[in-house]
């Protein structure tokens, strides 16, 4: 059995890391509160515009919009993977980069070389540490996202799409259902494709014309697409961190538990070995 003293370091300790965690828990609840605001404020403007879009589409508009461009083979893949520059946050990491291998690896079954881009640095430090070549890299996008950020990440890829050099752009990232349901998840950023029945643009009266409309509409398309995903991996994120972190604070205060019964037992053992002492020694003498 450990002495008094010994146990009691480690209660220290446990008590130290058990703060340390209880606040890491607390200011991952506040960013969590603040990122699904972020979540749920671009969830409107996202519909709504993937509506617009998708309904203007036209099988004519491929020609005049590269970007509307339906390849009848894809030989050339993108496969951009969405992770978090730090860890302490469960398996929120080793999920997304599960998914990012295992359809890596099914792209390859199919004769196909993907390529990788990877935002945040558990994603890029995992694959690099395996050979793995990446086309990209991006550790600067920090807990609040930003539209420049996703058009940092999307305007390579779409212009490398509209010349022909991309068939296909798959972006692996966390879908945030709610703070304890993150799935991984896989969405065909390029090409962007019609949805099934659609209505043609001639059914519409458009001002001042498609071709205008499109022209700006496809790459906003694109870039918020992106950005939506930004901000449901970061929202994802803290509501993986701020559950392990509970976790670890009530894993702490068991382990706390566990280690006053053994300091008391410890301790009476102590007492009772000293008082043994004292007897003997008093009948020594006598």
């Amino acid at each position: 059995m450990q002495n008094a003293k010994e146990v009691k370091r480690r209660i220290k300790s446990v008590e130290n890391t058990r703060q340390i965690t209880k606040t890491m828990e607390m200011v991952a609840t506040s960013k969590l509160k603040k990122a699904t605001d972020r979540v749920r404020a671009a969830e409107p403007y996202s519909d709504a515009l993937d509506v617009v879009v998708r309904s203007l589409y036209a099988p004519e508009f491929a020609e005049r919009f590269p970007v509307l461009r339906q390849p009848e083979k894809v030989t050339n893949t993108a496969v951009v993977l969405m992770t978090a520059n730090r860890g302490l946050c469960g398996g929120f990491n080793a999920n997304l980069i599960r998914e990012a291998r295992l359809l890596r690896e099914s792209l390859m079954e199919k004769g196909l070389n993907p390529e990788l881009h990877c935002v945040g640095r558990k994603g890029i430090a995992f694959f690099r540490f395996r050979g793995v070549e990446l086309s990209s890299q991006n550790t600067e996008v920090g807990d609040i996202p930003t539209v420049e950020d996703a058009d940092f990440i999307a305007s390579p890829l779409l212009s490398r799409f509209e010349a022909g050099e991309l068939d296909q752009v798959l972006l692996v990232s966390a879908e945030f259902r709610s703070a304890l349901s993150t799935p991984p998840k896989v969405t065909e950023l390029l090409p962007i494709r019609p949805p099934e029945g659609a209505v043609s643009a001639d059914s519409y009266i458009l001002s001042p014309g498609a071709d205008v409309i499109l022209n700006r509409l496809l790459p906003t398309y694109v870039r918020n697409t992106v950005y939506k995903a930004l901000v449901e991996n970061g929202a994802a994120e803290q509501g993986a961190r701020r559950t392990a972190m509970k976790n670890a604070t009530d894993n702490a205060g068991d382990m706390l538990e566990t280690l006053t019964r053994n300091y008391n037992r410890a301790r009476q053992a102590q007492i009772t070995q000293e008082i043994s002492e004292i007897v003997g020694g008093a009948e020594g003498l006598a």
